[in-house]
C-alpha cells in the first residue's frame, strides 16, 4: 500500500506597513496643521480681546512661574505688596469723603462753590477754581494763599494713601498776563508755575515723589467757560486721580469744553477767543508766514485704518496661506 502523500503547506509572510507614506508620518504633519491653526485662532482671539485679557497674557510670559508676587523678588511681576489702582467705586468713595471734610471745616466749608470734584473717564478731576479776588492764589502770581494750602494739605492727605498717579494742569483766562513786560512771563509761565506750586506743596504734605506723573500748563487754551473767555472761573488748577495707571495721560481738548464743565479728550484743539477790553498782550505767539506761490504743497496724510480694518485685512492675508485658499 502506498504511503499517503503529505500535503505541501506554503507559509507566505507578509511584510506590515512600516515606513513611507503609507505609515504614520502623516499624523505628525497632521498634528502640525491642527497646533499651526489652534495658533492662529488664539492671535485672532487675543486681537479681539480687552485690554485686561492682553495684560494678563502678557503678563504670563513676562513672569510664567508667578514669582513676581513673592515679597523680595527682582522679577517684574506687580508684586503682592503692591496695591492695584482704585477703581471707579473707590474714587466716588474718596470724592464723597473729600466733599465730606471739606464741608466739616468752617474754614473751608464757604469756598465749597470754588471746588468741583467730578469723576470723569480718566478718574477723579479735583478742580480749585478762581474767584475774582482771587481764592487759592494771590492775583497774578503762583503763590498759594492761606485757603490753597490749608485745601491742599486735606487733599493730600487722602490722596498720599492711593497707589494711583496725579496728573497736575493749571489754567488761566484769557486776560494777558499784566506783569513786567520785560521778563517775557506770560499766561503760559503762570499756569505752569500754579499747577507746580501746587505739586510742589502736596509733596511737602506727604505725597510721593513719583506719584505725580505729569505737570502741566496750558494757559487759555483749555477755558471752562469758554463763553466768556475772561471769566475768572476759568483761572483754576486741576487734579486729575487717574484712573488706570497703564494708560497714557489723556490729552484734552479745547472744542469739547462746555460751560461749567471740564473737558474730555476727543477732538482736536481750536484756538480761544481774545475778550473785550484785554490789555495788550506783550507777548504774542509767532505768527506763521504764508507760503510762497508755486511751492509744492505735501498731500493730506492718509488717515490710519481703523482697527476693524486692520483685523480684517490680516485675516484675509492669513486665509491666503491656507493651502487650499490657494487655486
Amino acid at each position: 500500500m502506498a504511503a499517503k502523500s503529505q500535503p505541501i503547506i506554503i507559509i507566505k509572510k507578509v511584510a506590515g506597513h512600516g515606513g513611507g507614506h503609507n505609515g504614520g508620518a502623516w499624523k505628525v504633519a497632521y498634528a502640525d496643521f491642527v497646533t499651526a491653526l489652534m495658533s492662529l485662532f488664539i492671535v485672532l482671539w487675543l486681537m479681539g480681546s480687552s485690554e485686561q485679557v492682553k495684560k494678563a497674557v502678557a503678563g504670563y510670559f513676562n513672569d510664567p512661574k508667578g514669582t513676581g508676587k513673592l515679597m523680595g523678588t527682582t522679577m517684574s511681576g506687580a508684586g503682592a505688596g503692591a496695591a492695584s489702582s482704585a477703581t471707579t467705586g473707590q474714587l466716588e468713595k474718596l470724592k464723597e469723603k473729600l466733599e465730606q471734610e471739606i464741608k466739616a471745616r468752617k474754614d473751608l466749608e464757604k469756598l465749597s462753590n470754588q471746588i468741583e470734584m467730578t469723576i470723569t473717564s480718566e478718574g477723579l478731576r479735583i478742580e480749585l477754581i478762581e474767584g475774582k479776588a482771587g481764592t487759592f492764589y494771590e492775583i497774578g502770581s503762583p503763590k498759594l494763599n492761606g485757603n490753597g494750602q490749608q485745601l491742599l494739605t486735606l487733599l493730600a492727605a487722602e490722596l498720599k494713601t492711593l497707589p494711583n498717579s496725579l496728573l497736575i494742569e493749571g489754567h488761566t483766562d484769557a486776560t494777558p498776563y499784566a506783569g513786567n513786560s520785560n521778563t517775557g512771563y506770560s499766561n503760559w509761565d503762570l499756569s505752569a508755575d500754579r499747577a507746580n506750586s501746587a505739586r510742589r506743596l502736596l509733596q511737602q504734605a506727604g505725597v510721593r515723589s513719583n506719584q505725580v506723573s505729569q505737570v502741566r500748563g496750558y494757559a487759555d487754551q483749555m477755558l471752562r467757560v469758554k463763553d466768556n473767555p475772561t471769566d475768572p472761573s476759568n483761572r483754576r488748577v486741576s487734579i486729575l486721580v487717574k484712573k488706570n495707571d497703564n494708560e497714557t495721560a489723556p490729552t484734552l481738548s479745547a472744542a469739547n469744553v462746555v460751560n461749567g464743565t471740564t473737558p474730555l479728550p476727543g477732538t482736536a484743539k481750536e484756538p480761544a477767543p481774545s475778550g473785550k477790553g484785554a490789555k495788550p498782550q506783550h507777548e504774542q505767539p509767532a505768527s506763521t508766514s504764508a507760503a510762497p506761490a508755486g511751492t509744492p504743497v505735501a498731500p493730506a496724510a492718509k488717515p490710519p485704518a481703523s482697527k476693524q480694518e486692520a483685523k480684517l485685512g490680516l485675516m484675509a492675508n492669513l486665509k491666503n496661506l491656507l493651502p487650499w485658499a490657494k487655486k
